[in-house]
């Protein structure tokens, strides 16, 4: 057991050497005073089958990996300007916005708003001049939309502050730029300036979990540190960037969090997960035969209290397999809340409907967005008083009376923000007469459909006009435009199929007559 402890240290101690971050210190007592206990122990490191000590698997995983990436990368358009930019200052530059729109977007959804993005504003400087409402209707609906507004005030301190110029290191691309933590800064350092740092993300954390059988919790500060302790002793030397977006790629198309693809990972000679998935295929093979054998328990490290091995109450489950790692805490279940939400219409000068949005507050959730006037609710208020509070609201901001009873109800709308479970009650109410809106509210406009969409709006706004115009019967209206589902017969214009509603416009047309 010594020499399992001492072979641990001196690969941890390697580990660190590497550029990983120390370990914090121990803590002391004051001076002069008496503790009422013995300080505990520093935790020992963890053995040495849970890190990366041979020299040559190193090498040879570096190798492995950057040749399954250069045969079978993804052509991404964020990689293509990293490779072919000379400017270094525009190549961060596009690495980052890369990077900031990844974080928990998918790829597929990234690749037009980037392409947008870098066409209408290619280089920081020109990103620092525009408005943040030009930067809020770009990134309506890719959602984590203060990712944006960071973006741009990170973009304007580079311009004023720093001649223009990047920082050319992760440390100082984390110190210097506001939004920019420790990945970010990792990976525009490595894939821009050739800086060896390594970066963990959650596929990184997924492919290091399952290589070394790391089963604590992955989400925990100490895990976290020693993933990064991985990361920055398997970076490539010479090839950073791509080793860093293999490792990732890695994750997102082979290393999948389910029905990973074990048989074509260019890795899986140095996954320990799998080789425990291999050892019980063995021995079930070996008992069909009566020839059985124990399995180690590849788990078992051998060190009780071990802070990368899965707790005693969390053993491997073997129908798992590899999916056993990596394991994470119990999420945190979204807060639930209710917004009453009011689509206020009128006819504009040309006859199309028009809307009236507001501005949100410059901070908190979806800032600076706009959004159709809403109103927080208290949980299990019953609808009359739903719509008091409404019309209330509506009325102290046009500045005249709004009859609660006017207030048509469409439905309920949930949409899920990342710790936010949000429904909206969603009203509506036509306006045959303008009016005056009170200068001292929100900014505010009326706009068209169209208008609508091209404006900052959520996507939760969205799924409210698409609900409300649902009710209205537009969507299903022949001529307009949109499309009846497969099967779906056009309707006379004097008739209705049993149980459809009419529409507003239906309703009032006088009878045809026979």
């Amino acid at each position: 057991m010594s020499q399992l402890r001492a072979a641990a240290a001196a690969a941890a101690g390697g580990l660190r050497r590497s550029g990983g971050r120390a370990a914090p210190p121990a803590r002391r007592s004051r001076k002069g005073a008496s503790p009422r206990k013995a300080a505990a122990p520093a935790p020992a490191p963890p053995p040495a089958r849970h890190l990366f000590s041979d020299p040559a698997e190193i090498e040879a995983l570096r190798r492995d990996l950057l040749a399954w990436y250069d045969k079978c990368k993804r052509d991404l358009p964020w990689r293509t300007r990293a490779a072919t930019e000379p400017d270094a200052d525009r190549r961060a530059y596009a690495v980052w916005v890369s990077e900031i729109m990844l974080q928990q977007t998918q790829v597929a959804t990234v690749i037009d708003y980037y392409n947008r993005w870098m066409q209408k504003w290619p280089t920081l400087q020109a990103l620092a001049q525009a408005s943040l409402e030009e930067v809020n209707e770009l990134w309506a609906g890719l959602g984590y939309y203060s990712r944006g507004k960071r973006l741009q005030e990170a973009a304007r301190k580079v311009v004023s502050e720093l001649a223009g110029q990047m920082p050319r290191t992760a440390e100082d691309l984390q110190k210097l730029l506001p939004g920019v933590g420790q990945y970010t800064a990792g990976a525009i350092a490595s894939i821009s300036y050739g800086q060896a740092t390594g970066v963990v993300d959650g596929n990184v954390i997924r492919v290091l979990c399952r290589l070394r059988c790391i089963g604590a919790d992955s989400s925990s500060p100490a895990v976290i540190d020693w993933l990064w302790d991985m990361a920055n002793a398997l970076v490539d030397r010479s090839r950073p960037g791509d080793f860093n977006q293999a490792l990732m790629e890695l994750g997102a198309t082979v290393c999948v969090p389910k029905a990973p693809l074990c048989g074509e990972c260019p890795v899986k000679q140095h996954c320990r997960a799998r080789l425990r998935v291999e050892k019980e295929l063995a021995f079930a093979s070996q008992k069909l035969f009566g020839k059985a054998t124990p399995v180690p328990d590849v788990e078992d490290c051998g060190a009780g209290g071990c802070p990368l091995c899965p707790p005693a109450a969390e053993p491997w489950d073997s129908s798992l397999g590899v999916t056993n790692f990596p394991r994470k805490a119990a999420k945190k279940q979204p807060r639930v809340a209710r917004t009453a939400t009011c689509v206020l219409e009128r006819r504009g000068c040309h006859g199309d409907h028009e809307y009236l949005i507001v501005q949100r507050p410059s901070s908190g959730l979806l800032a600076g967005l706009w959004e159709f006037p809403s109103l927080p609710l208290a949980q299990d208020l019953q609808e009359e008083k739903q719509k008091e509070a409404l019309a209330d609201h509506l009325q102290a901001w046009m500045g005249q009376p709004v009859v609660a009873g006017d207030l048509q109800l469409i439905g309920e709308v949930v949409h899920i923000f990342s710790h936010i479970h949000q429904t909206y009650v969603v009203y509506s109410l036509s306006l045959d007469r303008d009016v005056t809106l009170d200068p001292a509210s929100s900014p505010s406009r009326w706009v068209t459909e169209e208008e609508f969409h091209a404006s900052a709006v959520s996507t939760a706004m969205k799924k409210v006009l698409k609900a409300c115009e649902k009710q209205r019967g537009k969507g299903s209206s022949p001529g307009q435009g949109s499309k009846r589902k497969r099967g779906a017969k056009a309707q006379g214009t004097g008739s209705t199929s049993p149980g459809t509603q009419l529409s507003l416009h239906a309703f009032l047309r006088p009878p045809t007559a026979p």
